[in-house]
Formats: C-alpha cells, sequence, structure tokens
C-alpha cells in the first residue's frame, strides 16, 4: 500500500503560549502534537513546537485565523507558520515515542496506546492516545490538575470537567474515585476522542465527554450543581466563567484550575474569591500554576 503524504504544518512558540497554539491547531488538524526544543536536540532553546497534521486542505483558512487568535491570546507577535510534507505513519510513530509512560505524582500513570500494557504498582494507569498530545499529561498544566485531584477528598456528588481536551482529568476522577463524571469539549473532533478514550480505557458507564460550550452544555446544565469541577483553559476565560463556576459547585465543594502561569494565579484568584470562593492549595510547576478552590 502506497504511503499517504500529508502537510505537517508548525510554529515555534514560548511555553506560555503552547495552551493557546495547541487549541488552535486542535481546530482544523486531526492530529496534533506539542514538544520542547530543548528535548530534540536544541539545549540552548526554552521554546516549544506545536505541529499537526492538516487531512483537509480546506481547513487551512481557518486555521490561519485560529493561529492569529492564539497569538493574540498569548501576547505574542503571529510566529511563523512552516510546512512541509512528511509521510502520515512515520509521523504519528514519532509522536509516539515522543511520549513513554508518564507517573504523574503519587497516584496516576499516563501512557499511550503504544505502552497499553505498561503498569506501575500502586498507580492507576490511564491510556491516552499519543496523537492527541494536548491533555496526554505532557504539560505542566494537566500534571499540576492531576497532582491537585490526589489532594483532594472524594467528592460529594458528580464532578464537570469544562474544557476536557483528552477527557484525561475526568478520567482520573473516576478511576480515582468510581464517582460519575461529565466532561464538555467545544471542539467537536476533540469531544469525539476524549469519548473514545473513555471507552478505551472501560471507564464509558461513569464519564460522560460531550461536545458543547462549556456552562451552557445541556449536559453539564442538567446535572448541577457538583462537587468537583475541574478546567484546565486559559487565565481570561477562567476569570470570565468565575460567577458560572461558583453557581454550579456545591457548598463544600472543590474547583481544580489550571492553564494559567503563575504571574497570573493572583488575577484568577481575584476573580473567584469576588464569588465566594477561597484558595485551598496552588501548585506550580514551572512557570504554570494549578489552583484548588473551595466553596464555603
Amino acid at each position: 500500500m502506497k504511503a499517504v503524504d500529508l502537510p505537517r504544518l508548525f510554529v515555534t512558540v514560548p511555553e506560555h503560549a503552547v495552551p493557546a497554539f495547541a487549541a488552535a491547531f486542535e481546530s482544523a488538524c486531526e492530529s496534533v502534537s506539542f514538544f520542547r526544543m530543548h528535548d530534540q536536540g536544541h539545549p540552548t532553546s526554552d521554546d516549544w513546537t506545536v505541529e499537526g497534521l492538516l487531512r483537509d486542505p480546506a481547513a487551512r483558512g481557518a486555521l490561519d485565523g485560529a493561529l492569529a487568535l492564539a497569538a493574540a491570546v498569548a501576547g505574542i507577535a503571529p510566529p511563523a507558520l512552516a510546512e512541509e510534507s512528511v509521510e502520515a505513519e512515520g509521523w504519528l510513530a514519532r509522536t509516539r515515542e515522543a511520549f513513554p509512560p508518564q507517573p504523574i505524582g503519587s497516584r496516576f500513570l499516563i501512557r499511550g496506546t503504544h505502552d497499553a500494557d505498561v503498569t506501575m504498582p500502586g498507580r492507576i494507569a490511564l491510556t491516552i492516545d499519543a496523537g492527541l498530545a494536548f491533555g496526554s499529561g505532557e504539560h505542566a498544566t494537566t500534571r499540576g490538575c492531576l497532582m491537585a485531584l490526589e489532594r483532594l477528598p472524594r467528592p460529594k456528588g458528580r464532578m464537570a470537567d469544562i474544557g476536557t481536551g483528552s477527557g484525561v482529568l475526568a478520567l482520573a476522577a473516576v478511576a480515582l474515585w468510581h464517582v460519575k463524571a461529565i466532561g464538555v469539549e467545544i471542539e467537536p473532533w476533540a469531544a469525539r476522542v476524549a469519548a473514545e478514550n473513555a471507552r478505551m480505557n472501560r471507564l464509558h458507564l461513569l464519564a460522560t465527554l460531550v461536545h458543547g460550550n462549556g456552562w451552557h452544555a445541556p449536559a453539564i446544565r442538567r446535572h448541577a450543581p457538583y462537587g468537583l469541577v475541574t478546567a484546565n483553559i486559559l487565565a481570561r476565560p477562567l476569570c470570565a466563567m468565575a460567577a458560572d463556576l461558583a453557581r454550579n459547585l456545591k457548598r463544600g465543594g472543590h474547583a481544580v484550575l489550571s492553564g494559567l502561569l503563575v504571574e497570573q494565579a493572583p488575577m484568577v484568584l481575584a476573580a473567584h474569591r469576588r464569588v465566594g470562593l477561597s484558595l485551598a492549595g496552588q501548585i506550580d510547576i514551572g512557570p504554570w500554576a494549578t489552583l484548588i478552590l473551595h466553596k464555603r
């Protein structure tokens, strides 16, 4: 069978811009990955490469617009978009090799489908397709959220994951506590991947991962309020959704928020204090922060 060549599109951006650019690529590309350039043979660089395979040429215009928006959100000049032709299967193989099994905190092991038989004593193993790097545990924001979950008591009621991505946080909560979870993702194809990850991990009977627009999604509104809410998105959207979070979180419940820089943590915390939430903990990994909030 003849190998299929596809355009590989990629940009080089500073670490704080990775979530915004990964989301931009996810809006148009079927497979998305990001790599620290230091780990790819560039020891003097702290930048990251975000890349994707564009299977539908008609989506190129949408990608250009999404990348421009990502640059504005990240507060950087639009980076040059580079392109090269690659053999699809070889690209996916290289992507998988870059994501070995990742022990996170003291309870979790995140592994790709190519390492689905890897286990570690005492750890909950979750299998996430390495072709979808964003939300696979590689980034500090995902690691921070998983570590935050380990610190919390079993939630009283369901959990909600806003901007679920690969579904890893919702699946982690289900596996850790055997509670029902609802994750919502605004990108339709990413929501499908999340649902497939739930089935692959045999957690689909408790984890409902669907397409929808945050707190406005019918599935989210139907089951509110929640004992636990997670949201690993960006600082400004978190601030904008503070009132919705407070309204949909049970008294005594917790929220885990990330996707923000350490320097943005006071801004996000202030927005949530104004609606009655208090700080229960903070996890900093490099320049990234994860907030644990509590509703009294």
